[in-house]
């Protein structure tokens, strides 16, 4: 079973540009999740400023493969503007590197750690279950455990609306075991992280991992409870999804996502 992780404090503010009044600068945490929606400026803005606060020993990146966070720490990181065409940024498929380009700029030389997981794993997570591509380590982040039947209906119903209700509802229970291997697989990387570098690590990711009831903080909970973690969400409208701050900016502009559904 996935043990909840009791929250330190949760309350939202807005956010200006770099502005997080209101943020300790220590969290009091070896790790910190630093969630983001991907294609919303303001959250990379306030992801880089609390790098700067947090000074961390290393930083984890969702959306870097293992290949790339090995260019970016051979680069020199005096052409940051051209960082992102040289690790191959624009065919990743995550938002244009320029909106996360302030990340790379507050990390300084720190080491980066690659942690997206292969293509091949995750469809194979979702046909054959988290739990199975993950062995023999699958068991300590809990991936062997069913999970509650209500919990799982309750993310079959959050992938399914994800996706723009386009793929059928019953094709969601291997979308939710896709996302529970990756959790894991970012829980992993922290830790091995932590272990190489020591404390503090980021990790950056979407807020559905930072999420502190069954994301990557509940990973780390369960492999390894000595470990303390907090996790910022940094979102576009007050939520219920729990973090251990919340702070809330303007929303990006962008195009509806389901348009393309509709037609």
């Amino acid at each position: 079973m996935i043990r909840p992780i009791a929250l330190l404090c949760c309350f939202a503010m807005p956010l200006c540009a770099q502005d997080l009044t209101g943020v300790p600068d220590d969290l009091g945490a070896q790790v910190v999740v630093l969630g983001e929606v991907h294609d919303n400026p303001l959250h990379h803005l306030g992801q880089a400023e609390m790098i700067r606060r947090l000074d961390p020993r290393a930083v984890v990146f969702e959306m870097l493969t293992p290949a790339q966070a090995k260019q970016v720490n051979a680069d020199p990181r005096t052409d940051l503007d051209g960082l992102g065409a040289r690790i191959g940024w624009a065919t990743s498929g995550w938002p244009e590197y320029a909106i996360y380009q302030p990340v790379f700029e507050a990390l300084g030389i720190r080491p980066v750690i690659g942690a997206a997981a292969p293509k091949d794993t995750v469809r194979q997570a979702f046909s054959g279950g988290a739990s199975a591509v993950m062995a023999p380590d699958g068991d300590r982040f809990g991936l062997a455990d069913a999970l509650p039947a209500d919990q799982l209906e309750q993310r079959k119903k959050m992938q399914f609306d994800a996706h723009c209700e386009a793929m059928p509802l019953d094709m969601m229970g291997g979308m939710v075991e896709a996302q529970r291997y990756r959790d894991a697989a970012f829980a992993q990387a922290v830790l091995a992280a932590l272990e190489t570098y020591g404390a503090p690590i980021v990790l950056i990711a979407g807020n559905g991992h930072a999420r502190t009831d069954w994301g990557v903080p509940a990973m780390i909970a369960l492999a390894a409870p000595e470990v303390s973690v907090k996790a910022i969400g940094f979102v576009e409208a007050p939520t219920e999804t729990p973090f251990d701050i919340t702070v809330v900016t303007d929303p990006a502009e962008r195009d509806d996502p389901c348009a393309r559904f509709n037609k």
